[in-house]
């Protein structure tokens, strides 16, 4: 089920109407049975799949409470290996049985594994990651394990989350399910306008992006260049509208009935280096590796060697958990090579920017780290949505050789880009992303229902039909 189906409006409608029609009691049972059949209306029987990570995390979390020495380590090891062996089956099993295959054939060998034809649980990369945070941060004792079966249930499956996160932490998430919400009018209303917005994002904007970036990218021999240029800016902006729009909805859909979620995504376009970038991109996701990956290996308090070293495999696990293939490896792979670029260079762009003193002109000093950083981004995005690595070395290739020539084209004839613009809609997808970045930028440091909320009636109603004309 799809939050941009009719399907879950109507799903939304039922389940929140009786959730605030049901005492307090028997709520967290509504939500459990309602996030169950949202799971099942993708592949039913996968709901085992997930019953089994949820019976072994539950049993898991008391036992590592009670126990002490290496018996709490062996069953957070059970647990974590567990989640990560039911996401390895389904996700990677066949991008490993293929590599392998190609090795070996290379050998003179013959691989007599078998191929699985499964398909990839909806949200697994997810709700595992949420579960493998539950155990470790009871068995670092941040966390008492929770003892009701149901609500940690309802902790891995709670419905707006359950698709594309946020990845929720238990000390953040949990005793919200305890508590009693009433209804309230202003905070339904702020929830239902952030879903809307997060509407907004993925039909109005992410959907009218796609089919410019997958004329190209679906077809990389048949254009060059300025296509490519174009093509890969709007799928910055797709996969920022597609994940964020998701975040959105979900946390409206959760703060309508009283739940708060991790904010995911701030303005990430707008980062002015590539560690800010990741401070504001799914932000979850980001925190996740932090906490329990990056400081784990050591963080930065090891030797230099050891720390890009860190920061590298931190972010090519990053890769591979976004897809099993090597463009996602190398995606990953490369912002971590980003971030080492940067520390390497610090002193010497530092000294730069003092004999320049570009620092004392902050808007053009600012307008070129975020310029400069958005083209590090769009790079990495290239690998991100190519099909395979030899695609998105053609990308590279052409946008290096042909840009410059398409340009000079453009403005001589006025029709180059036309097979890949004309049909797609250009100057609609650039008025929507600037619409976007304009409602960034009123923003500030709020949100956009803040921002709504402080204009008069006049003003606000004028921007809720706009929305639903639109839709």
């Amino acid at each position: 089920m799809l939050f941009n189906s009719y399907h879950f409006l109507y799903f939304f409608v039922i389940v929140t109407t009786f959730y605030f029609l049901l005492p307090h009691a028997l709520r967290w049972l509504l939500l459990l049975l309602s996030s169950c059949y949202f799971y099942m209306t993708f592949v039913p029987i996968y709901i085992f799949i997930l019953f089994f990570t949820i019976v072994v995390d539950y049993f898991a979390g008391i036992c590592i409470e009670r126990s002490q020495g290496r018996s709490r380590k062996a069953f957070l090891v059970a647990s974590l290996a567990a989640n990560i062996g039911v996401l390895a089956v389904f996700k990677y099993y066949n991008f490993v049985n293929t590599n392998l295959t190609v090795l070996l054939s290379h050998l003179g060998l013959h691989n007599s594994l078998p191929f699985l034809a499964i398909l990839l649980p909806i949200g697994l990369s997810f709700h595992t990651f949420q579960a493998m945070s539950y155990t470790i941060e009871v068995y670092r004792g941040k966390y008492k394990a929770e003892r009701n079966f149901g609500i940690y249930s309802l902790y891995v499956m709670f419905y707006p989350q359950l698709v594309a996160g946020p990845i929720e932490r238990p000390q953040n998430i949990i005793h919200q399910f305890r508590e009693k919400h009433r209804f309230d009018y202003q905070r339904v209303a702020d929830g239902l306008k952030l879903m809307a917005w997060g509407l907004f994002k993925k039909i109005a904007i992410a959907d009218s992006l796609a089919p410019i970036v997958n004329t190209a990218y679906e077809n990389p021999l048949q254009y060059h260049g300025l296509s490519f240029v174009i093509a890969t800016v709007f799928f910055a902006f797709q996969i920022f509208c597609d994940f964020s729009g998701y975040t959105d909805m979900a946390r409206g859909a959760a703060k309508v009935m009283g739940f708060s979620l991790m904010t995911n995504f701030n303005r990430p376009y707008l980062s002015r280096n590539i560690s800010e970038f990741w401070s504001r991109w799914h932000i979850s996701l980001s925190s996740w590796f932090r906490d329990y990956l990056y400081i784990p290996l050591g963080g930065n308090r090891v030797s230099i060697p050891r720390w890009y070293f860190n920061l590298f495999i931190v972010f090519l696990i990053s890769g591979l958990w976004h897809g099993a293939n090597w463009t996602y490896l190398i995606w990953g792979g490369l912002n971590g090579l980003y971030l080492i670029f940067a520390l390497i260079t610090q002193n010497i762009r530092q000294k730069l920017v003092v004999f320049t003193r570009i620092d004392h002109l902050p808007l053009l000093y600012n307008g070129i780290q975020i310029i400069t950083t958005f083209i590090l981004i769009c790079a990495s995005w290239v690998f991100f949505r190519a099909k395979t690595v030899a695609d998105a070395i053609y990308v590279f290739k052409t946008i290096w050789t042909d840009t410059v020539g398409d340009l000079f084209t453009l403005i001589k004839q006025h029709h180059q880009t036309e097979r890949l613009t004309s049909f797609s809609g250009l100057a609609g997808a650039v008025f929507l992303i600037l619409l976007l970045e304009l409602v960034h930028g009123l923003e500030g440091n709020n949100s956009i229902v803040d921002y709504v909320n402080r204009k008069p009636k006049y003003m606000r109603w004028s921007i809720y039909y706009i929305f639903i004309f639109r839709f």
